[in-house]
């Protein structure tokens, strides 16, 4: 067997060792909001408010039987924030339903407490889930809180100064406060906003402008925050108390490596491994942040659609399952797919924190107001996390997903082996082929041309030769000339 064809079976056991065994969910040829009534749905497709083939998940939270997509701001979409079921009996797939309710898209224009544009989500360990809202020209950027524990209550906990260009946030949950970061990407820094304080202050970071974040796991020390940004940079600076004071500071970060793309999400499971999606790109890359920088494919979709900047929104929910969505095409036609695989871990949010208690008021929500929705004063809910002692069955569980864990990690061991053993295949086959190249290759100076250079020296001497024959022989019309003389 050839270097070139063991090259090329190492590389398909890599890809075998770490790709992740996906089970599909869902699938739709289109996507679709649950309307109130056909008649509604008819009025707003015949006006031109609503346009199907717009709709894309840009982020993703789950949180018990519940999936939250955010969806990308475009024209026709009129609900940014929708959710969809975990699971379905019906053969039929979900359709889109707007969230929290519909009658907080139905007020009036200019009503700046709905949220406009979602584009950050993340659920922490008592069951609220956070939204990022970039707002409108008329409304600015906010941050709200809905408690899918307590019929989804929604509250304004902050409002920004302005329409800022925020994008995606993550979550840091201590004892004394809950921090959320998130990353001012037309600049070199990120805002961070404290709930105990109930403030925000703005970070310089050096050396970076990023675009997405992540956070290590809890138990790893230092915390680290990873950084993404639009020149394929992944960096990571450690999470401690500078970046929790009320200060304009600057930050240096520290660059780990370079991903194949640009990254637009990534999301971290609770053994560090770091996940991360790319613009334009048909593939999900995932790095061990325990290893050196080594980043390997983990879900690629059939082929690539550089017509959709986004394919992919990830997501990990509280048993250590990851969710994708996946766009790609079918016949020339997009199809949307919802997939998930365990990753044999709890994320994040099995672990409770005792959550913050604000010192300010927020603001609250009530969905079902029509005109100039009105506000009341109050103080962020606490929730207490509720814990049991396991049973028997979920110690097996755990059991057994704990060796999967390990059995998954000697994969990865042995990924790096045969990429190693791949790369010392190629190099081999490269100086084959070279030496070839060199054996068969011909000089200039070959006998042939020696032999075709005296070819012509011997024509040029017969020429000379004969041309001097040619002048001591007299020509006809000379004889002619004699003959007649005589």
């Amino acid at each position: 067997m050839t270097p070139f064809f063991v090259a090329i079976f190492l590389l398909g056991l890599s890809s075998l060792a770490t790709a992740a065994n996906f089970t599909q969910v869902f699938q739709w040829d289109e996507l679709d909001y649950e309307w109130p009534s056909d008649a509604n749905r008819i009025r707003v497709l015949r006006y031109g408010n609503f346009r199907p083939k717009n709709i894309y998940p840009r982020y993703m939270a789950v949180y018990g039987s519940r999936i939250f997509l955010a969806l990308e701001k475009d024209i026709g979409i009129p609900m940014t924030l929708v959710s969809i079921p975990t699971s379905s009996a019906s053969p039929a797939p979900p359709k889109l339903t707007p969230f929290p309710s519909w009658d907080m898209y139905l007020n009036e224009f200019g009503n700046c407490n709905k949220i406009e544009e979602a584009i950050g989500l993340q659920v922490d360990s008592v069951g609220r889930l956070w939204v990022l809202d970039r707002g409108s020209y008329n409304c600015i950027s906010k941050l709200l809180t809905i408690d899918l524990s307590n019929n989804d209550q929604t509250k304004i906990i902050h409002r920004f100064p302005d329409t800022e260009p925020l994008n995606d946030l993550v979550l840091d949950e201590t004892p004394s406060d809950t921090f959320v970061y998130i990353p001012h990407w037309y600049e070199q820094s990120i805002v961070v906003f404290s709930l105990e304080r109930n403030t925000t202050w703005t970070v310089i970071m050096q050396r970076i402008q990023s675009y997405s974040l992540a956070l290590s796991p809890k138990g790893q020390e230092p915390k680290q925050l990873y950084l993404g940004n639009f020149f394929n940079d992944l960096h990571s600076i450690s999470v401690t108390t500078a970046l929790h004071r009320i200060t304009r500071r600057q930050l240096y970060s520290r660059q780990i490596g370079k991903w194949t793309g640009k990254p637009y999400r990534m999301v971290m499971d609770n053994h560090g491994t770091l996940y991360s999606a790319f613009f334009n790109e048909n593939y999900i890359l995932s790095w061990n942040t325990s290893q050196p920088f080594l980043a390997q494919r983990f879900y690629e979709v059939a082929g690539p659609n550089y017509n959709i900047s986004r394919p992919f929104t990830i997501a990990l929910d509280q048993i250590g399952t990851i969710w994708i969505t996946a766009i790609d095409t079918n016949e020339g036609k997009p199809r949307y797919r919802l997939l998930k695989t365990s990753v044999g871990e709890p994320s994040l949010e099995e672990s409770p924190v005792t959550p913050a208690t604000p010192t300010t008021t927020t603001t609250s929500l009530k969905t079902n107001a029509t005109s100039g929705t009105s506000t009341e004063k109050s103080s962020l809910l606490n929730s207490t996390a509720k814990t049991s002692s396991p049973p028997a069955e979920e110690t097996a569980a755990t059991a057994i997903l704990t060796q999967m864990s390990q059995i998954l990690r000697q994969f990865r061991l042995l990924n790096y082996i045969l990429f190693l053993f791949v790369v010392l295949n190629v190099i081999l086959l490269t100086l084959l082929i070279l030496r070839k190249n060199k054996n068969n290759f011909i000089p200039l100076n070959t006998k042939e041309e020696n032999k075709m250079t005296i070819f012509q020296d011997k024509s040029v001497k017969y020429q000379k030769f004969h041309n001097s024959v040619n002048s001591l022989s007299p020509s006809p019309d000379q004889e002619a000339v004699e003959i007649s003389q005589n």
